[in-house]
């Protein structure tokens, strides 16, 4: 039989047989659809896409951001993880910033700018069409302008009420100085010279030659730190990815410094448990899935920006038998938040022995082509429009990510020269066996690593479809026992778990705060493609 694709949907899984992809917009996910269509790899349509979402969502991600991007290659039967996370920049140290706002926004609050080398470099080894080509949709958007949706509009408010915004910024996305209402059509030509400059010129351009100048210029002038040896020195790299099996199926992200590992380890700590019996968003299931990310969140604080990281046995079957032993089925724990604040709270959750044995602006998409190839990718700018810094006559964006270094000196965490940074995006690729079962992920900060695990568990434990298993209500942990949870868990439901001694916040229906999941999945039997896409941001999956 097929796959079951249980579960309630409000848009139905898009199904196709010669290419699938799911973007967080929908003229993304077309300029994708038209690299499969002219018979590019998945990693042309998933540049393709990267590029689109640069002028689509431009609070997002962009050129000047981060990210990770999970490659399966159908021809090795192998998948490999692309780390393009810049460092901070040489002179990134405590010592220059004034206070934690100024490593937040401004322009010295960037780690090197990768996205670009990250397309660049995953289409020199796989791409199929030349750069003309799949650059082509998005400078066709930025030149020509795409209109603002409703949730376009959201997000540029909030990115105005946040206050970072320089004026050249303001210019080009708000003019008058107010946020532009859903059907505004933005036109972004400065950002069109660019990607054709990039189209022209390619990496050389942009970290060594006259593009890698005009961006070192720029924020120079308006007190940055990157300089053009930052930019010259910088070089993505090809990693193995991490892995654990969850009920026959191996679940692969890349490597530390990312965190992916935390949700690695949920899993682990889910394998005994049945919750396909105690069934999908039922108090017991939640309360025990909440419990073990707990866990989890705790040990990804404090060992995941070390220098020797213990990744082996942070995911090993041994190490999670142990840590499952804290899991009470009757009684929330208390967490001590998502990231490092200081001391944790007397009666918190703390991180395990692993060596005895042995705020947020991110995208999400994904694309499986016809041969089978995979591509799964999270990239981000930090905060709404990154840094708030329109890089000089470029059009582009500045990240923010060294906000996401600690400010205090004892975490192992600290903003230091050329220091790689703890990652929270995460993307996922699945398989079983050696075919390709699922690429998946999500936005959404530190509730990355809580929303990818209850996503993919709603595929696994309970049968659904890949857009019921992203629609469906979900939740995140916070410090002591406050979690976040949409208002479409039934009341009975969370007031269950207030008896188990958790806080509800109660959110949206369907919230932003929970991410904005992508996916596309194999049917295991039929090997047709199945893409979901989530409604909580303007995405849809497209195939054919």
């Amino acid at each position: 039989m097929t796959w079951p694709n249980r579960g309630m949907v409000h848009r139905p899984a898009v199904m196709g047989t010669h290419g699938m992809v799911s973007s967080a917009h929908y003229l993304a996910s077309v300029a994708g659809l038209k690299m499969l269509q002219q018979g590019g790899h998945a990693v042309d349509a998933a540049v393709a896409i990267a590029a689109a979402l640069n002028v689509a969502e431009p609070y997002m991600s962009g050129m000047a951001g981060c990210g990770y991007m999970m490659v399966w290659d159908v021809s090795e039967k192998k998948m490999r993880a692309l780390d393009y996370i810049g460092p901070a920049p040489a002179a990134a140290a405590p010592e220059i910033f004034a206070d934690e706002a100024d490593m937040g926004h401004g322009p010295k609050s960037g780690l090197v700018p990768s996205n670009l080398a990250g397309w660049l470099t995953a289409h020199a080894e796989y791409g199929r069409l030349d750069l003309a080509t799949v650059f082509g949709p998005a400078i066709e958007y930025a030149a020509g302008g795409i209109p603002i949706s409703v949730k376009n509009n959201y997000f540029y408010r909030a990115a105005l009420n946040g206050g970072h915004l320089t004026e050249e910024t303001r210019a080009v996305f708000m003019k008058g100085g107010v946020p532009p209402t859903s059907g505004t059509i933005i036109k972004q030509p400065l950002l069109a010279m660019t990607f054709q400059d990039v189209v022209d010129g390619g990496l050389e351009s942009f970290y060594r030659g006259a593009l890698a100048k005009r961006i070192v210029s720029a924020l120079t002038e308006r007190g940055g730190i990157l300089t053009a040896e930052d930019l010259a020195d910088y070089r993505p790299s090809w990693t193995e990815p991490i892995s654990t099996v969850y009920r026959g199926y191996t679940i692969q992200c890349p490597p530390p410094p990312c965190s992916g590992f935390q949700y690695l380890q949920t899993f682990n700590l889910l394998e005994p448990y049945d919750l396909a019996t105690s069934g999908h968003n039922t108090a017991r299931t939640l309360h025990i899935m909440m419990e073990a990310m707990k866990l989890s969140v705790a040990d990804r604080i404090a060992f995941t920006a070390l220098p020797e990281i213990p990744t082996a046995a942070l995911i090993s079957r041994e190490y999670a038998d142990g840590r499952r032993a804290l899991i009470d089925p009757n009684k929330a724990a208390l967490s001590q938040g998502e990231r490092f604040t200081g001391p944790a709270p007397v009666g918190s959750i703390l991180p395990g022995e692993p060596n005895r044995s042995l705020k947020e602006c991110t995208t999400h998409f994904d694309v499986i082509d016809g041969d089978g190839n995979g591509v799964s990718v999270t990239q981000s700018l930090g905060d709404g429009f990154g840094s708030g810094v329109m890089i000089g006559d470029t059009g582009m964006m500045l990240n923010n990510f060294n906000y996401w270094f600690d400010y205090h000196a004892d975490s192992p965490n600290v903003i230091a020269p050329r220091k790689k940074i703890e990652m929270c995006m995460a993307p996922t690729a699945i398989t079983r066996g050696d075919e390709l079962f699922m690429v998946i992920g999500t936005p959404g900060s530190f509730g990355i690593l809580e929303t990818t695990p209850t996503m993919i568990s709603n595929i696994i434990d309970h049968g659904f479809s890949i857009q019921a298993a992203i629609e469906a209500p979900r939740f995140r942990t916070y410090e002591g026992t406050t979690v976040e949870i949409e208002a479409r868990v039934p009341k009975s439901v969370r007031d269950e778990l207030i008896m188990l001694g958790h806080t509800p916040r109660v959110i949206d229906d369907f919230s932003y705060l929970v991410g904005g999941g992508h996916g596309v999945m194999v049917d295991p039997e039929s090997g047709a493609l199945i893409g979901g896409a989530d409604p909580r941001r303007d995405g849809y999956a497209l195939g054919w």
